[in-house]
C-alpha cells in the first residue's frame, strides 16, 4: 500500500506518474471514495497524462466511455475505457453491459464505483481509494 497526500487538483499530474511508476502493467484501476473526492478529477489527469485528446467527463449516464490516445512505440492508438458504475444495481446488469469483455481487453478500464463488480475484477486490478482531508486536499491509497 502506498499513499499519497496532495493538496489542490494542480498536484494530480505528480501523483498520477506516483501511480504508474507503483504499478506501470496497471491497466485496470478501480477508484473508491465518496462523490467528490476526485475519482472522475485522477481520472482526468490520468487520462491527460496518457495523451487522450478528447473531453474525459463522467459517464454516469452511458456507463462507459471510451476515448483513445496514440501508443508510444510505433504511434498506434490505444484504447481508454472510463466507467461510470453508481447507477448499476446489480452484478447482473454490469455482466449484460459485458463488463468483463472491457475488464480483459488489454486496454485500460478505469472505473468508477466498482464495488458492485468487485468479484469480476481481474487478481492484478489495482485498487485507488481517494479520501477527502480538507477542502481540496486528498489522501490517494494505492491499495
Amino acid at each position: 500500500m502506498k499513499d499519497i497526500i496532495i493538496h489542490s487538483p494542480e498536484a494530480l499530474p505528480e501523483a498520477v506518474k506516483m501511480l504508474l511508476a507503483h504499478a506501470p502493467q496497471a491497466r485496470v484501476i478501480a477508484f473508491y471514495g465518496e462523490i467528490g473526492a476526485g475519482k472522475t478529477a485522477f481520472i482526468q489527469a490520468l487520462c491527460r497524462h496518457l495523451g487522450v485528446k478528447e473531453e474525459v467527463a463522467s459517464p454516469t449516464f452511458s456507463i462507459v466511455n471510451e476515448y483513445e490516445y496514440m501508443g508510444f512505440v510505433k504511434g498506434e492508438a490505444h484504447r481508454v475505457f472510463h466507467m461510470d458504475l453508481y447507477r448499476l444495481k446489480s452484478t447482473e446488469e454490469a455482466l449484460q453491459i459485458g463488463i468483463e469483455d472491457y475488464l480483459y481487453t488489454g486496454a485500460y478500464c478505469l472505473i468508477e464505483w466498482p464495488e458492485l463488480i468487485e468479484d469480476l475484477l481481474p487478481e492484478d486490478a489495482v485498487r485507488i481509494k481517494l479520501e477527502i482531508i480538507g477542502d481540496s486536499s486528498r489522501k490517494i491509497l494505492i491499495l
